[in-house]
């Protein structure tokens, strides 16, 4: 068994205009004063990591590591969530994620889509280049307008839109391949893959790709009603990235599942900061431990109520505190004697 490393921090949600934000410098510093020793870096943002340089310089890749590194913190991996949005958008979706693309891009779905594809392509070889061993992502969604079966959904339309959703990414998982890297899927809703069951589908279709791999969120499962803990059991050797977020789920006469169209603050299910919620955290960190789980533990703060300045250094120590330093030994071996084969078969009565 390994220990789990961390605690380390998404730094999507604290990017901003104002200082120690806004740079990263600064935020590697705040991160590290936090009580983080890694973070996970997104790269939309070039104040941050910018990723057309990264791609074409190894004295930017290096300068990168190297201001992480004399600020105390690791780079744990990168982040192509919103550029992986836009590898599959539903026409329904198009004017909310065209925000997540260039201006110039905004309108025309099909160079939106291209540019995304080329912008996940240079985030998996610069993964590989910064020595980096898996990259988180979102899948897109063709079909996930057609999540509740009314209407009744064409024959065929589902496997159309999971067929279209492996060909756009099977090239992606093959160059990921190449670069030593696994492309981790968040199962998220809004998401085709926001499930175990869909992410089969998903795998299913592109042959098993080694490189086809999960990011662990148990606040999403929580959220659906999902047994978070039986899906570490089943799928443990696809588990290569952990978000460690927080959840609750207090449905009434009012609401439930589908929240109404309420504000996050208003709804039955909501996200929280670390302790606040009800997953056991506890019983996620034994069986990641029990099954050799070698990353990182990533704070992803998303939280309704409480100031994102204080969730983070709540969750610093939050999973410090839930971290196992695995045994070198077995707990009995005090009592443990040579092995003595005569002894072993008297006692067999052999």
């Amino acid at each position: 068994m390994q220990t789990i490393k961390g605690p380390a921090l998404f730094l999507a949600q604290f990017i901003g205009a104002d200082a120690p934000f806004d740079s990263w410098d600064s935020i590697t510093r705040w991160a590290a004063d936090c009580g983080y020793k890694g973070v996970q870096v997104p790269t939309n943002d070039p104040r941050i990591l910018d990723l057309d340089r990264a791609a074409e310089s190894q004295a930017y890749r290096d300068e990168f590591l190297g201001v992480a590194r004399q600020n105390g913190v690791e780079v744990t991996e990168l982040s192509t969530h919103l550029q992986g949005q836009l590898i599959a958008v539903h026409p329904a979706y198009d004017a909310g994620f065209d925000a997540f693309a260039p201006e110039a891009l905004r309108g025309n779905p099909s160079a939106r889509q291209a540019w995304a594809v080329d912008q996940v392509g240079k985030a998996i070889r610069v993964s590989g280049q910064l020595g980096l061993k898996a990259m988180a992502t979102f899948s897109g969604a063709l079909a996930w307008p057609y999540l509740y079966p009314w209407p009744q959904r064409a024959p065929g339309l589902v496997d159309a839109a999971f067929d279209t959703l492996a060909a756009r990414w099977r090239p992606l998982l093959d160059l990921a391949e190449n670069h030593g890297v696994d492309v981790c899927y968040e199962i998220h809703p809004g998401e085709d893959l926001h499930d175990g069951v869909t992410f089969e589908m998903f795998l299913d279709r592109v042959g098993g790709h080694a490189r086809a791999n999960m990011v662990y969120d148990p606040s999403h499962y929580v959220l659906q009603q999902l047994d978070y803990l039986q899906h570490i059991d089943i799928y443990h050797d696809r588990i290569r990235m952990f978000h460690v977020k927080d959840a609750e789920f207090r449905p009434n006469g009012r609401q439930g599942f589908y929240g109404g169209y309420q504000s996050w603050v208003d709804r039955a299910g909501r996200f929280r900061s670390l302790g606040d919620g009800q997953v056991d955290f506890k019983a996620i960190f034994s069986k990641l431990t029990q099954y050799d789980f070698d990353g990182w533990a990533v704070v992803e703060w998303e939280c309704a109520l409480k100031h994102p300045e204080d969730g983070a250094r709540e969750g610093a120590k939050f999973v410090h505190d839930h971290i196992i330093r695995v045994t070198p030994h077995a707990f009995d071996d005090f009592a443990a004697s040579a092995v003595d084969p005569a002894a072993i078969n008297k006692a067999l009565g052999l």
